[in-house]
């Protein structure tokens, strides 16, 4: 199990955050992801076997934000 945490860009709201958090927990491979509107991240726990880093990037942006290392 991996663990990384990720800067978000373009979170304005809570219900930003809260749909954030729900298309990360929906990815397969993510064993859990926290996403803290306030500090403007996402601490995210996955299995590397399962799902890689660009593919969590790549949801993120999918779902309208932008994320940073």
């Amino acid at each position: 199990m991996k663990e990384v945490c990720l800067k978000i860009k373009g979170m304005h709201c809570e219900g930003c955050s809260t749909r954030l958090g729900k298309v990360l927990n929906n990815q397969d491979g993510v064993d859990e992801a926290i996403v803290s509107l306030e500090e403007a991240k996402a601490d995210i726990k996955y299995d590397e076997n399962q799902i890689n880093l660009n593919e969590i990037k790549e949801a993120i942006n999918d779902a309208g934000f932008e994320a940073e290392e």
